[in-house]
């Protein structure tokens, strides 16, 4: 049984030997075919990372378009308010001079 055994690893190497250059080229097609693999899932991953980053910019271009329009608004009431104390010499009233209406 063990000479049969030492026969077959004797016939493998031989046969190795003999075509070692398509033994090479077989290993090399092996490791080509991961490095694909790898490639195409790496790309695969980064599609889905730039997507997510796509539709993020796209949620942030719309919150600050309302921000922009929300400081306009701001922007119009100070100018407003400038013109009224400036013009009519109008003014805020102090808490003192505010009077509260209770109803009841």
């Amino acid at each position: 049984m063990m000479q049969t055994d030492n026969q077959l690893v004797n016939i493998l190497l031989k046969d190795l030997a003999r075509n070692f250059m398509r033994v090479l080229l077989f290993i090399a097609v092996i490791v080509t075919a991961f490095g694909v693999i790898l490639s195409v899932h790496e790309n695969r991953q980064l599609s889905i990372k730039l997507e997510e980053l796509m539709q993020e910019q796209d949620e942030l271009d719309v919150e600050w378009r309302h921000l922009v329009l929300e400081q306009s608004a701001l922007t119009e009431h100070n100018r407003i308010e400038t013109m009224v104390q400036q013009k009519l010499n109008m003014r805020r009233p102090t808490t003192t001079e505010e009077i509260v209406v209770v109803i009841e």
